[in-house]
């Protein structure tokens, strides 16, 4: 049996090996700082239009994004803050969206591409806005984030509205950022009641929907009138 001098000699070399041994750290993971950020903010607007606000929860975004939950709350403090960034994510892709199609100033194809994009492309963007609009106003958090974006939006819509209204493409006997918000307001409308009654919605009665919005943006036909003749001089 071991006497106390060894005993302590064995103590003090355990001790040494420990102090020589790295310690592991948390820090930044490895990798792609942002593209890791979006993937998960990519599986938080899955998770949020699958289960709903009130059932997303940052373990099941982990789950869905095949990581662990210390990963998610490595970029997210907490759930508050992760579906404020969502929020933020969506309008950036709105956002993109909307510049594409600045230059052609062609609001019917920009709209059909919006409603392709939420409807077919990614549905789960669209479900996921709908959640987030249903409980903004009971979570200030992200409640600030989409006020100040939509208003961003409204003001850029606005202005592409305003240019096509100096091309003679868009009425101009009503204001654009009261046309802004017309659109604004129609086409969330019909993206809210998609899921629930998608046959309203269908291939040809969606068409019809959309070239009948763009009559009524359309400058009047009373408003295009041929130039006049020049008199003739003797």
């Amino acid at each position: 049996m071991p006497d106390a001098q060894s005993r302590s000699q064995s103590r003090t070399q355990h001790v040494r090996d420990l102090e020589s041994e790295p310690t592991a750290r948390r820090g930044r993971p490895v990798g792609d700082h942002n593209a890791k950020r979006n993937e998960l903010l990519t599986a938080a607007i899955a998770v949020i239009a699958r289960e709903g606000y009130a059932g997303a929860s940052m373990r099941k975004v982990a789950q869905h994004a095949g990581c662990t939950t210390g990963a998610v709350t490595y970029y997210f403090a907490n759930k508050e803050e992760m579906v404020s960034e969502v929020a933020q994510n969506l309008f950036d892709r709105v956002d993109a969206l909307l510049e594409i199609n600045r230059e052609q100033l062609d609001i019917k194809s920009l709209i059909q591409q919006w409603l392709q994009w939420i409807s077919f492309d990614e549905p789960d963007n669209w479900l996921a806005w709908l959640q987030l609009l249903t409980h903004a106003r009971h979570e200030p958090a992200f409640a600030t984030v989409i006020k100040q974006r939509y208003s961003k939006f409204r003001q850029v819509f606005t202005s592409v509205l305003e240019d096509g209204q100096r091309q003679g493409k868009i009425r101009d006997d009503v204001p654009a950022d009261l046309i802004a918000d017309q659109l604004s307001a129609v086409s969330d409308g019909w993206l809210m009641m998609l899921p629930i009654d998608p046959e309203r919605f269908g291939a040809e009665r969606g068409q019809a929907l959309l070239d009948a919005l763009i009559t009524l943006i359309s400058p009047p036909a009373s408003s295009k009138r041929p130039p006049k003749a020049k008199k003739a001089t003797g």
